[in-house]
């Protein structure tokens, strides 16, 4: 680093918390990175030791051997302002070291690194890039400057691909990059595109091991580290299997050792099934035996309360800094069916045969029961987890690992809570547009349970649905209908639209099908359902399946066959599943009351399980019904565009933040904005409301009708009157003076009162912002009035909003009809009404700090011109602003906090 960057610390210096982080290296290890201290001195000292002469010259141009006191002195004390610096940690080693120091009197800094030899091509380059451009932009400074030798093309890659557009020169061997470190879109897709690739081996690396030992393992069958060991050798691991038992030479017949560190090969992974207690020493040792992940099976951490939550953290931060991820504590454990592989590092005796299903599961003995129902329906899976108190993996590092997984085609989620709503939302958003992805959420009526405290966040219940709507998540209600939907997918095409065909040979059963398909939303294909008696043959049942398949008005096909009164029913099969095989369109069955597929409905693939093509059936045709049901809603969002989002030229950002600026500038922790300043706020965005005015007496308010214009609208101030006419806190189409005064003196309460421009008439609708601490904001709308609010008919999207969702928010209230002609009134302008939800939308986006913002009512009449050339009028509002929750800078990537 040159003389001219840099500046005397501050004495006493203290970094931001949030500075420090666990990181998922590129290659699917972990390392910890902070602030650089004093401390720091002797391992920096030892980095340089084990640092090559050529890395020591590309740093410091020249051949420097050792740092002098001064030099060190120099890079451990920083102010952490205008100096700045981060280190890598592994265990107790300083592995890379990056930092920043800023020209003075202006907004750019230099920057540069240095890391160990030994641990380049891990991406920690780029990884201390992200955070030092972080951490710079929280200090004010706006560009990076960084001089590289131009032989060093590693490190100017790194400059070069990190997202940011840089100006490059060279002079005397020398090139010279300054670039901008703004977070723009392209800095953060190749942050998130890291962050997949790296989270992505991170979990290969548990589930591909190349060898396993069982610290534990145990002779008595009673105990845990037995069942593991026992489900290992049975399952035919491909790879040497290592019982850790002090007390045993042999354990099942296999040699044991006394600790993990006797063993003498490399461990891949370390399954535990010890108690609490002994965990933090056997991390420990396999932190000395660089052991690559471990599966926590023993319980007592964050299940048992605040002492087992503290433990729990100690155990994920220790694993972490050396270089391990964890599965678990209180988990059942993985499984891997590749034939290359074969793990079973569960508690699971019972595994599915090998499909193309990837089963993330976070309660341990449900997941058991998940396994043994997925193996009794002929499920086939790729790879299961089961994290249960998810202290590190989560249902978030799956999905990044199935996303580009070719073995994996569809996901199944079972999830108690999450531990970062945000993320899971935009990973299931890009992995549900290629392979669907299907949760089951429970907790919906009960609170977090005691094991997941410690690293989950509380969601409400609309925020879960607005979250799985926006994303695509096909959501169901029970695990029944996970595997039911799972089965489906897994077995047969996604429909082309919503028209089904239903084939069967029973009247009675095809009716109730057609039932079931208009009470799920879907179309019945034909009047009535195609009926081949219950004496038609297998070749009528054939015929009838084929030229409903063959319909182009027809987008799936549901098939009903009962047992007839005679034998050689099952010869019906047969017909049913060569139909399948042929189709593009999927078929699903309720044949001879049978859950699963039944071997004549079933195509073998090069497992032996039933392959592309197989015909799922379902004990009812109801389940069938809605399985289907759901499939079709999915596919019907995996078609819609992405959609777009608005430019709205007319908006000015920086009047709103002046507004919300100014209200925190008097009030830190928050407040309500005035009528004027909401007013202000509203017209930065191109939401104009009703000329109003807010009076105290009866002269004020006549005086506010007259400049306002009658006639007018009274309306009280106090929050339990505002909107309620029926209680008396409204008084609409006042024309004269004395009407406002009588108005004024029958409203009660006593509190101030709003003047306001009477609308014409409309609907009355209600626009909603609220923010959700753990994931951002939420937008809402529908029809006002009280049997709306009582019957909680609300629509619900999360941020960002495109012009495909303003359009499904409007139309999503069940009292939609209302806004679309019902019972032949005139259709209101839903084009009004998207574009507000678009500028209200924008408006959250621009302004995290804008924590509440609620529009009651807005008025839309029709298409024409209406209420003074306009078709939609906002005639109240309130807005709540302060400190900003969820929605910030994402920030550099890091791993979630083992808190």
């Amino acid at each position: 680093m040159t003389e001219q960057a840099t500046r005397p610390p501050a004495d006493n210096p203290t970094p931001p918390p949030h500075w420090e982080a666990d990181i998922v290296a590129a290659d699917g290890g972990t390392v910890h990175l902070r602030p650089i201290c004093p401390e720091d001195a002797d391992a920096l000292t030892g980095l340089m030791d084990r640092s090559s002469d050529q890395t020591r010259y590309y740093r410091f141009f020249g051949p420097m051997k050792r740092l002098s006191q001064k030099d060190l002195h120099r890079f451990t004390h920083v102010d952490h302002v205008d100096r700045v610096a981060f280190v890598v940690l592994l265990g107790d080693q300083i592995v890379g070291v990056g930092r920043f120091d800023r020209y003075p009197d202006t907004d750019d800094a230099e920057v540069a690194f240095l890391v160990e030899d030994a641990h380049q091509g891990r991406g920690l380059g780029s990884v201390l890039l992200e955070h030092l451009a972080a951490a710079a932009r929280e200090r004010g400074i706006k560009r990076f400057v960084a001089e590289v030798l131009s032989q060093n093309s590693k490190m100017v890659r790194v400059f070069q691909d990190a997202g940011y557009k840089s100006e490059r020169s060279y002079e005397d061997g020398v090139v010279h990059l300054t670039f901008p470190i703004d977070q723009t879109e392209d800095a953060l897709a190749v942050s998130y595109e890291r962050e997949q690739r790296s989270e992505s081996r991170s979990i290969a690396r548990l589930l591909t091991p190349s060898s396993v030992a069982v610290v534990g393992a145990s002779n008595d069958v009673g105990k845990v580290g037995n069942a593991v060991l026992t489900d290992l050798l049975a399952y035919g691991f491909d790879g040497p299997i290592y019982p850790v038992n002090p007390g045993a030479r042999h354990v099942r017949g296999v040699p044991a050792y006394a600790d993990i560190e006797s063993i003498p090969g490399d461990v891949d992974l370390a399954v535990l099934a010890v108690p609490a207690e002994e965990v933090a020493a056997v991390v420990e040792a396999c932190r000395r035996k660089r052991v690559r992940g471990l599966v926590v099976i023993s319980g007592g951490f964050g299940e048992t309360g605040p002492d087992g939550r503290d433990a729990e953290r100690r155990l994920v931060a220790a694993a972490r800094a050396s270089g391990m991820r964890v599965v678990g504590p209180n988990c059942l454990g993985i499984v891997n069916t590749d034939p290359a592989v074969r793990l079973n590092a569960s508690l699971a005796p019972q595994i599915p045969g090998r499909g193309r299903v990837g089963f993330f599961a976070q309660s341990g003995a449900l997941g058991i029961a998940l396994l043994e129902r997925a193996h009794s329906r002929k499920i086939g899976l790729s790879t299961f987890v089961s994290a249960g108190n998810r202290a590190d993996v989560s249902g978030n590092d799956l999905l990044q690992y199935w996303a580009t997984d070719p073995a994996t085609e569809v996901v199944l989620l079972y999830l108690e809570s999450f531990g970062n709503p945000r993320k899971f939302a935009r990973l299931a958003r890009i992995v549900g547009r290629t392979k669907p992805v299907v949760a089951v959420k429970s907790g919906r009526h009960v609170g977090i349970t005691p094991g997941l405290a410690g690293t989950s966040v509380a969601v409400p219940e609309e925020s879960v649905a607005a979250l799985f709507a926006s994303a695509g998540v096909i959501r169901v209600d029970t695990v029944a209908q996970l595997l039911d939907v799972g089965s489906l997918l897994a077995h047969q095409p996604l429909p082309a639209g919503s028209r089904v065909a239903v084939v069967g040979n029973s009247t009675a059963m095809g009716q109730l099908v057609a039932d079931a398909v208009l009470e799920e939303g879907l179309e019945l294909a034909h009047e009535a359902p195609v009926d081949i008696g219950v004496s038609g043959s297998p070749e009528a049942f054939r015929a009838a399946l084929q030229d409903a398949v063959d319909d182009d008005e027809v987008d799936a096909v549901v098939a009903v066959f009962l047992p007839p009164l005679m034998a050689g029913s099952k010869e019906y099969g047969p017909s049913l599943r060569e139909v399948a095989v042929g189709s593009a369109k999927p078929i699903v069955a309720t044949f001879l009351s049978t859950e699963g597929i039944p071997p004549e409905l079933a195509v073998p693939d090069e497992h032996g399980m039933p392959g592309r093509g197989s015909v799922p059936s379902f004990a009812t045709p109801e389940r069938a019904v809605i399985a289907l049901a759901k499939v079709a809603e999915y596919a019907r969002w995996r078609r819609r565009p992405v959609g777009e989002l608005p430019e709205l030229p007319d908006v000015d950002e920086e009047a709103g933040r002046a507004i919300v600026r100014a209200a925190l500038g008097d009030s830190p922790a928050g407040r309500d904005l005035t009528d004027d300043e909401l007013i202000t706020l509203l017209a930065a965005y191109g939401v104009p409301l009703l000329g109003t005015q807010t009076v105290s007496d009866a002269d004020g308010a006549v005086r506010a009708a007259k400049e306002i214009g009658y006639p007018v609208v009274l309306k009280s101030t106090a929050p339990w009157l505002r909107h309620r006419a029926d209680l008396g806190g409204v008084r609409l189409d006042l024309i004269d003076d004395d009407a406002v005064r009588t108005a004024f003196t029958a409203i009660p309460s006593g509190d101030p009162v709003i003047v306001q421009e009477m609308a014409a008439p409309g609907v009355a609708t209600v626009v909603e912002v609220v923010d959700d601490p753990s994931f951002g904001a939420l937008v809402s709308f529908g029809v006002g009035g009280v049997a709306t609010d009582l019957l909680g008919d609300r629509a619900y999207r999360t941020l960002p909003l495109t012009d495909l969702d303003a359009a499904e928010l409007v139309r999503a209230p069940r009292a939609w009809p209302l806004l679309n002609g019902y019972r032949g009134s005139e259709p209101v302008d839903v084009a009004a009404l998207e574009d507000l939800l678009l500028r209200v939308a924008r408006l959250a986006d621009d302004l995290p700090e804008v924590l509440r913002l609620r529009l009651e009512p807005v008025i839309v009449g029709p298409a024409k011109p209406w209420h003074g050339g306009r078709s939609l009028v906002v005639a109240g509002g309130t807005c709540t602003v302060g400190p900003p929750t969820a929605r910030v800078d994402p920030g550099p990537r890091r791993m979630r906090s083992p808190v």
